[in-house]
């Protein structure tokens, strides 16, 4: 099969595969008997990768211990949450590192994952997609391209979010009817794409995680900066986001600058290494509860 595909391919039990990356080694194969090495993946290996070094660290983080404590009883949960704060509060840098504290994926989870992943060619060179997915669409996206959809349907946004985190930065932003159209996913867990002659429904259990500033000039709730806004200017920036979305996010966060003292301090943080163990262990606790 085509080298690109063959790690992906052999994940699959008891079956041997070769990748080639043009005809003429085919035929080669067949002619002369040349030799094609066999694709192997090692899963525990590609389940391991990573978990204990990961890319965005809380232990980076300085100050926020509140904010942190939040989030990880968002991760313990499942939590969709919204991070409400001045510019260059660290709201994205918070919601990068959430992936890094949820608990490893599954087998079935990963399998499920890549398949999705698969579906639009973002499989990445390691064929199993062992760690779960972050993905932080920008504020222009179409409701097809966030939800899915096209001729032949195809996976959007959420469902490559799908077991990982989707992270809406700048919510108010988006357009409205794009928001409104994630609001039956957000319930279901799932999304269903009808044309003519098929339906295909997508998985769409994901961590939504949004952020916003408080105020149409951001600094509402900075106490080192004046307010600039308007009661109206504000109540028309804060309407751009409907009710009935707002009541799917489980947790508000306000989010305010960390002190200059705070940022000069050379001490680590805590690690996602040692906060994933407890939201971990929550969740093992959850599941025999109920």
């Amino acid at each position: 099969m085509p080298a690109e595909n063959a790690k992906e391919a052999a994940i699959v039990d008891n079956l041997e595969v070769y990748g080639i990356d043009n005809i003429k080694q085919v035929i080669d194969f067949f002619d002369k008997g040349t030799a094609i090495e066999q694709t192997i993946i090692d899963t525990r290996k590609e389940f391991e990768q990573n978990l204990d070094f990961p890319e965005f660290d809380f232990a980076d983080v300085k100050g926020q211990e509140g904010i942190k404590r939040c989030m990880e009883i968002a991760a313990a949960g499942g939590h969709n949450i919204i991070l409400i704060g001045p510019p260059g509060a660290g709201k994205t840098m918070l919601a990068k590192r959430l992936p890094s504290i949820l608990p490893p994926m599954t087998l079935h989870e990963a399998l499920e994952t890549t398949k999705i992943h698969s579906v639009v060619g973002r499989v990445k060179d390691t064929g199993l997609m062992a760690q779960r997915p972050f993905r932080n669409p920008h504020h222009t996206i179409s409701n097809v391209a966030l939800v899915g959809g096209g001729s032949y349907p195809q996976p959007g946004e959420i469902s490559m979010s799908h077991n990982g985190v989707l992270f809406l930065d700048e919510l108010p932003e988006f357009k409205r009817e794009v928001l409104e159209v994630m609001r039956q996913p957000l319930e279901d867990r799932e999304v269903t794409i009808s044309r003519a002659k098929f339906t295909v429904t997508y998985p769409s259990s994901f961590m939504l995680v949004a952020s916003m500033n408080p105020s149409p000039s951001g600094y509402f709730n900075d106490p080192d900066a004046p307010v600039t806004s308007s009661p109206a200017e504000m109540q028309r920036y804060l309407s751009k986001v409907s009710g009935p979305l707002l009541d799917r996010i489980d947790i508000h966060i306000e989010v305010t600058p960390v002190p200059f003292d705070k940022l000069s301090d050379d001490r680590k943080g805590e690690s996602s290494v040692d906060i994933r163990k407890r939201v971990t262990k929550a969740r093992q606790i959850q599941t025999k509860t109920f």
